[in-house]
């Protein structure tokens, strides 16, 4: 397993987009991925609804896990989407 906390840090948090652009990107590596937020809550990274039902927000500190083939590769990119602002500014 391979894990890294990381900052949401777009204005909007987790909305539609974000949410969509992290489960494709997810999606794309063989391992599983889970998003667990500070408050102990979690979902799959590859299943844009449950990302949804997370109510994350600008601010949040969340932990990217994953284990399987790729486990260190999708948690890097997942971190830098995240740190990207997913584009939003």
């Amino acid at each position: 397993m391979f894990a890294q906390t990381v900052t949401i840090q777009n204005e909007q948090g987790f909305h539609v987009r974000p949410a969509q652009l992290f489960s494709e990107k997810a999606g794309s590596f063989e391992a599983e991925v889970r998003l667990k937020t500070g408050e102990g809550r979690a979902a799959d990274c590859k299943s844009m609804l449950e990302l949804m039902t997370l109510g994350i927000e600008q601010g949040a500190v969340v932990t990217i896990e994953a284990s399987g083939d790729g486990e260190q590769e999708v948690v890097k990119a997942l971190v830098q989407l995240i740190e990207s602002k997913f584009g939003e500014g």
